[in-house]
């Protein structure tokens, strides 16, 4: 079964391989080295086509070195350069990075932390809890965190990830167990950060942020694969669970900028074209992909760091709130996902056996299934968890990464429930004591740091997160464990 389905700027055949499945096939544009593959269904390929997501997603066949195909993940949107919920791999020895492949805010990642505490013993102190975490964590556009580094603080900081969070204080020993990398991306070399993105990482370790960013206190609504949530500590439903939701802030937002510049520089040097600006390169193993890459890693280890703070101080308040120990709360990291992000992974390309790729996921979670080395023990045996937040009046989904992954999406799948609106239209289109009553009327206590932050975010201006968490499970790239629900948010 095929069809046409108009973009914005052009047309496409996609065609309907299956319920989930679709693609644009590499012979049916010019240039296109590999075909798109999207995961999704009628509706949410539907909204695909609104606005440039198919559009960008063929663009980046055509860069040098691209493998197998280009994976367009459920939650999928226009972004810049690549669809954001885009997932591409390039050969390691013959291909390109790309800036914008990862994206501006590099590791954007979300961290689940599990509670012994039920709905039932929180109910009566949600507001002071929502209000002492809004009290205790900087959020908002440029905010500063709660520290400032020096110098040397910065770049030891840069290269040890977590690990220097929780070395100075911010954390124990099992939470590094419980990130992808162990919160710590080696190879990172801070010898080539600009200034004004040491500048800005001086000031913003250990903040929120705005956009998308939140903190959300949640509960499990369904257990659906027990034997997997009770290897997370997940064992009842009513359990209070802490989402955190944020990334290298200002930092790696200047390191992209920086290298999109570069990259567009240096592509003349290596006689490099692309069909969109956006798109800008450079060849893996190049000076400049090399000096992308280890500044890359850098900000992937502050965006670790970030989030481990985050988490210090998400515990102390629970500890100071409820009256209660440590020991008492059991406030376990269950795993730390990372998005935006692009690493060297050994994956089978048909006709070429198994190759080293550079792996850029763009707005996508890794979801390698049971027995990779790359996982902690005690998920080996079942399998990664992987993250999927709603916003705000939402749902979140824990899924388990699956062995189809390997195959089918570069062992990834969706980030998120994904925008189907801009901010500019959300701003038009809602208003905040109408975001605001919605959320009321589900029992939701939010607190914002600005008008905008809660209205550009509506739930209204994104995608369906149950869709996007069914396809996944659906196409088999990683099944559902557990469905969690929002009591109580905090946003820049």
């Amino acid at each position: 079964m095929s069809g046409s389905l108009v973009t914005k700027n052009g047309k496409h055949v996609v065609n309907k391989i299956s319920e989930n499945q679709f693609q644009i096939n590499k012979e049916s544009e010019l240039g296109m080295n590999v075909p798109v593959t999207i995961y999704a269904n009628d509706l949410l390929i539907t909204k695909m086509a609104l606005d440039r997501t198919l559009d960008q997603a063929v663009n980046v066949t055509t860069l040098p070195g691209v493998r197998k195909h280009m994976v367009v993940l459920p939650d999928g949107h226009e972004g810049y350069g690549f669809p954001v919920g885009g997932v591409a791999a390039s050969d390691l020895e013959e291909g390109i990075i790309s800036p914008g492949g990862v994206g501006y805010d590099i590791n954007c990642g979300v961290r689940l932390i599990r509670t012994n505490l039920l709905e039932s013993d929180i109910r009566s102190n949600l507001k002071k809890l929502i209000d002492s975490l809004f009290s205790a964590i900087p959020t908002g556009v440029g905010s500063e965190g709660a520290i400032k580094l020096t110098s040397s603080e910065l770049d030891d900081l840069l290269i040890d990830g977590a690990k220097w969070s929780v070395e100075n204080g911010y954390g124990i020993e099992t939470d590094l167990e419980s990130c992808e990398e162990n919160g710590q991306m080696h190879g990172a070399d801070p010898v080539n950060i600009s200034t004004n993105a040491r500048k800005r990482g001086t000031m913003q370790l250990g903040s929120l942020g705005s956009g998308n960013h939140f903190l959300e206190i949640q509960k499990v609504d369904k257990i659906l694969d027990k034997e997997a949530a009770k290897a997370m500590g997940i064992t009842l439903e009513g359990e209070i669970q802490i989402l955190i939701h944020c990334g290298s802030r200002g930092f790696g937002h200047q390191v992209c900028s920086d290298y999109l510049r570069l990259s567009e520089q240096a592509m003349k040097k290596y006689e490099l074209n692309v069909v969109d600006r956006e798109l800008a390169c450079v060849p893996n193993t190049s000076v400049e992909g090399e000096s992308y890459r280890k500044s890359m890693f850098s900000a992937l280890n502050f965006a670790w760091a970030n989030r481990q703070m985050l988490t210090h101080w998400t515990r102390m308040t629970f500890q100071r709130v409820f009256n209660l120990s440590e020991q008492d709360l059991e406030m376990n990291l269950v795993y730390d996902v990372s998005h935006n992000i692009a690493k060297v992974e050994r994956h089978t390309v048909e006709g070429e056996g198994s190759r080293d790729l550079v792996v850029h996921r763009k707005g996508a979670t890794r979801a390698f299934p049971a027995g990779m080395e790359q996982l902690p023990t005690k998920y080996r045996s079942i399998g990664q968890p992987v993250i999927i937040p709603g916003s705000m009046g939402t749902a979140s989904w824990i899924l388990l990464g699956s062995p189809k992954s390997m195959d089918l999406s570069f062992g990834s799948t969706a980030h998120g429930a994904g925008r189907t609106m801009s901010r500019s239209e959300a701003k038009r289109t809602y208003t905040l004591d109408g975001v605001r009553k919605k959320l009321e009327s589900r029992g939701i206590y939010v607190r914002s740091l600005t008008k905008n932050g809660l209205v550009e975010e509506t739930p209204d201006a994104y995608k369906d997160v149950d869709l996007v968490a069914d396809v996944s499970h659906n196409v088999g790239i990683a099944t559902k464990v557990v469905r969690l629900v929002p009591l109580g948010v905090i946003k820049g």
